[in-house]
């Protein structure tokens, strides 16, 4: 078993060791499996997270742009840190949206975007630097997602994104930890009985 620091740690230096070539191919392999595992043509709102790329995040702009093009009524709204550095609000972003990187290198809508209304999201899909086989997940530590996620209507899917597979168990996942539904690897789609 591990814990969190320590796989945080871990996971973190493995994908920044991949190759972005490799980043791509395995950010690839996940949409397709999203939008077969998924109702995503009857969804009205989705949180989609935009990659930084100097932390080999799975890049989700093809998907963005399958969604824009296929999916035209879909709302996709994306986070920005606020200000406080604690918390996340959340903007409408759409194929003319303007987007400035953040300090964290994060593309972002300006502030007079629109927002969105957590309540109104059917699905969040969740940036995470691994996750356990019972959905229990482990970011970058600033527990922005959970405060986020706590804020979303209890049948709001939550998939996580990972270039890795799973490991067995997060030794020390905690019943406040917001757990996933779902999550996205590049060779398959992850179920969880929550």
């Amino acid at each position: 078993m591990i814990n969190k620091a320590d796989l945080r740690h871990t996971a973190l230096a493995r994908r920044q060791a991949l190759p972005e070539a490799e980043v791509a191919r395995r950010s690839a392999a996940l949409w397709p499996q999203l939008l077969a595992g998924f109702p995503v043509a009857q969804w009205r709102g989705l949180h989609v997270f935009l990659p930084i790329a100097r932390q080999h995040e799975p890049d989700t702009w093809p998907l963005i742009r399958q969604l824009w093009a296929e999916y035209p009524q879909l709302q996709l709204a994306v986070p920005v840190v606020q200000p406080d550095g604690r918390t996340l609000r959340h903007y409408a972003l759409a194929p003319d949206t303007p987007l400035t990187p953040s300090r964290w290198g994060i593309p972002e809508p300006a502030a007079d975007a629109p927002q969105v209304a957590s309540e109104t999201l059917d699905a969040v899909l969740v940036p995470l630097l691994a996750f356990d086989e019972t959905g229990h997940r482990v970011g970058y530590g600033k527990g922005f997602y959970d405060q986020f996620l706590a804020q979303c209507r209890p049948d709001t899917l939550r998939i996580g994104v990972s270039l890795e597979p799973p490991v067995p168990h997060i030794a020390d996942a905690w019943a406040g930890d917001v757990r996933l539904r779902a999550c996205l690897t590049p060779e398959r789609l992850w179920q969880f009985e929550l």
